[in-house]
C-alpha cells in the first residue's frame, strides 16, 4: 500500500466529471478507486489488478458487495503516469482511461449525491477536480 486519501465531505452531483492524475508505484499490484457515501455505501469501486489483469468494479452497500464487473481492458501499468475520468451519470458511471477506452458500470445504488472518495493501494495521487 503505497497511498491512501480519503475524502468524507465531498458535493459530487449528478452529470460531474472527476479528472484523476497520479504516478502508479513500482511496486504496486493494483489500486482503487471508491465514490459513494461512506466506506460502507459505494456506488463505484473501481479496481485494476496487475496481477489479473483485469479491471474489476463493483458496489457495496453496507457488508454486502455486488457482482463484479470485470473488464479485460488494462491499460495501467506499474511505474506509469496516469489520467483518467469518471463521469457521474443518474444511470451509470462513465471511467474513461488513459488510453482513451470507456468502461460503464450501473448505478446499482441510484445515488444521486456522492459524499466520499477514497483512493487505496498503489496510485499516489497527484491531484483530483471536479467538473
Amino acid at each position: 500500500m503505497s497511498g491512501q486519501v480519503e475524502i468524507l465531505n465531498m458535493d459530487m452531483k449528478l452529470g460531474t466529471t472527476l479528472k484523476i492524475k497520479g504516478k502508479i508505484a513500482n511496486d504496486a499490484d493494483g489500486f482503487a478507486i471508491n465514490l459513494g457515501q461512506g466506506a460502507e455505501k459505494l456506488a463505484l469501486h473501481f479496481n485494476p489488478r496487475f496481477g489479473e489483469s483485469t479491471i474489476v468494479c463493483n458496489s457495496r452497500d453496507g457488508n454486502n458487495w455486488g457482482k463484479e464487473q470485470r473488464e479485460g481492458h488494462i491499460c495501467f501499468s506499474p511505474g506509469s503516469e496516469v489520467k483518467f475520468t469518471v463521469t457521474f451519470e443518474r444511470d451509470e458511471f462513465k471511467v474513461k482511461l488513459p488510453d482513451g477506452h470507456q468502461l460503464t458500470f450501473p448505478n446499482r445504488l441510484g445515488y444521486s449525491h456522492l459524499s466520499y472518495m477514497s483512493v487505496l493501494g498503489g496510485l499516489n495521487l497527484s491531484s483530483f477536480k471536479f467538473d
